[in-house]
């Protein structure tokens, strides 16, 4: 894990961050002049690695907060594992190799083909890409809607931000499986319209998607089970780092195909990304180290309704278009609101602290 900056040093978090964003964004430029062989070509490249870095940034932000949440309950071997061999992970396997292997699948060509595809026909790549949008965003819409429902439907869940909702959903979780049976209602709904093909592969990618988080959430129980069947070092951490591992996968399924509409390059795509990728990495060390989320007691709720409406919006891009920056800023939006939330309940506390005091 990276040495602790100091308790004020906020920056310090991000001393990485920098570093591979000036050597990303060197890449790029360079990558742009070696294609195109002029100054606003490589102008061009670099434009498209910073707002693709910007976008991942934008929609990861809960993906922060959740990593957050679940690494703090790990041990610190870990928490070192996950935030090291996670963002390799995270980097070089679902910016590059996810898109690499879809390919692979659709078109039923080797890994090095699909690489000479991308490099030689980068038009023929993105239709590919594009193509199998659908079952992508079926399988993520399913795994992100669970991962969501799983916060909310809480039968010990106390601390509400949206009272009214979260109490209701909170009873509800009271009954056993009653997260799954809303998704599987959705699901039915959502593929009522679509038809024939894409509605069976709407159905079958959605499935494949809640039995994904099922067997995630069975093999982290066993994985994490107690001291006296499990070493402590693995307690609190083999199951989570996989239960992370998907989740961050899920959550890297909207920014690798959004990326597409801005760029048919692979290469460019893998730069904008990682940088991004490595800033996701930072605020989640940030939130750990610093205690943010106890700090902030409505910023996790803020994350999990933003995923839910991620989940929602994958959803509905199977049937229409919706832009990125509207994904990406609906996430944030719910989130600044959250903490402004949990900023105001903080000063009310101190408020009403002082005059007992008094």
């Amino acid at each position: 894990m990276t040495p602790a900056p100091t308790q004020n040093s906020v920056l310090g978090y991000f001393t990485w961050s920098f570093i591979v964003t000036v050597l990303g964004l060197a890449l790029g430029a360079w990558l742009g002049w070696q294609t195109t062989g002029t100054i606003g070509g490589m102008a061009t490249v670099f434009f498209i690695c910073v707002v693709l870095a910007v976008l991942e940034i934008s929609l990861s932000f809960d993906n922060a907060i959740v990593n957050a949440n679940k690494l703090k309950d790990m041990t610190p071997i870990w928490q070192q594992r996950f935030l090291t061999w996670g963002i390799l992970i995270a980097v070089f396997g679902m910016r590059i190799v996810f898109p690499l292997l879809i390919v692979v699948i659709a078109a039923n060509i080797g890994p090095i083909d699909a690489i000479v595809l991308a490099a030689a026909r980068p038009e023929e790549y993105a239709r590919i890409m594009n193509d199998a949008h659908l079952p992508i965003a079926a399988f993520g819409g399913t795994f992100l809607m669970m991962v969501g429902l799983k916060f909310f439907f809480d039968h010990e869940k106390d601390v509400h931000w949206i009272a009214a909702i979260e109490r209701t959903m909170s009873k509800a979780g009271s009954i056993k499986g009653a997260e799954i049976c809303f998704v599987l209602v959705v699901m039915l709904v959502f593929s009522s319209f679509l038809e024939g093909e894409e509605a069976v592969t709407f159905i079958y990618s959605a499935i494949y998607g809640l039995v994904t988080f099922l067997v995630v959430e069975v093999i982290g129980g066993i994985l994490d089970a107690s001291e006296q069947t499990m070493s402590a070092a693995a307690k609190g951490g083999v199951g989570a780092f996989i239960y992370l591992e998907v989740l961050d996968a899920s959550f890297s399924f909207d920014g690798v195909i959004g990326a597409f509409a801005l760029t048919q390059n692979l290469f460019i795509i893998a730069i904008g990304l990682g940088i991004g990728a490595m800033y996701v990495r930072s605020m989640t060390i940030m939130l750990v180290e610093k205690k943010t989320l106890a700090e902030y007691r409505y910023l996790e709720h803020g994350a999990f309704y933003a995923i839910l409406i991620l989940s929602v919006i994958m959803y509905v891009q199977t049937l229409v278009h919706i832009p990125e920056v509207i994904t990406g800023l609906g996430g944030a939006g719910l989130i600044g609101l959250s903490l402004w939330s949990s900023i105001r309940h903080n000063r009310r506390e101190l408020t009403g602290y002082r005059h007992a005091e008094a």
